[in-house]
């Protein structure tokens, strides 16, 4: 392996650095975004059956709040109803989407940078080929070819177009793929939180009747 780094070259390195950075996003985001960290599936159904009848202390709403990130959204709801009683709906769905937002940032954290990753390894890739051909064509001279020079640029050119792309395609795929499990929980969450809400509207005040003439 060090043998294949050091024909590679110098530029190289920026390449390593990508792998070892989109490899421990990767490994981060598997364990970030399990179902049971996210939105685990009976969660809503125990929520709903503990407020059936009453609303929970705030020690309990914090101990959702620790569940999950749709414990997180659930307990925003529940907070905003037990601290001020009679709360406006739409007051409650304001707290309700602020909440989302955030779980959604959470959801999405470093997936921008395994995006970039993905981007820029074909270019740093490039950028060794362009080196390599550089080489190359400093082995020629009046006297002839250096062939060691040329063996080098060639080597700095394919290792690190090869390395390149190995890096982009699957920091691509797996970026793809995260991409997609976010908009998945986005869209049970957000189901969720409509349920909750109707199920906590009992406890808001009624909208406002327009005025009859």
């Amino acid at each position: 392996m060090f043998s294949i780094i050091q024909a590679a070259g110098w530029p190289i390195w920026p390449l390593l650095l990508c792998s070892v950075v989109a490899l421990a996003l990767v490994i981060e985001r598997f364990s970030s975004l399990r179902a049971s960290r996210v939105a685990p599936g009976q969660l809503l159904d125990e929520v709903l059956g503990v407020t059936s009848q009453q609303l929970p202390s705030l020690d309990v709403v914090s101990k959702l709040s620790e569940n999950s990130l749709l414990g997180q959204v659930l307990a925003s709801g529940l907070r905003a109803v037990i601290l001020e009683p009679r709360i406006p709906e739409t007051r409650l769905r304001q707290s309700f989407e602020l909440s989302g937002r955030h779980a959604i940032h959470q959801m999405e954290r470093y997936l921008n940078t395994l995006g970039t990753i993905a981007t820029a390894a074909p270019l740093l890739g490039l950028l060794g080929t362009v080196v390599g051909m550089i080489e190359i064509f400093g082995s020629q001279s009046p006297t002839g070819n250096n062939p060691t020079m040329l063996a080098h640029g060639i080597s700095i050119a394919l290792y690190n177009t090869a390395f390149g792309l190995i890096i982009a395609i699957p920091s691509l795929m797996f970026y793809r793929y995260f991409r997609g499990r976010v908009e998945a929980y986005v869209v049970e969450m957000e189901q969720a939180s409509e349920r909750f809400l109707s199920h906590l509207s009992r406890y808001c005040l009624p909208p406002l009747q327009p005025a009859s003439k």
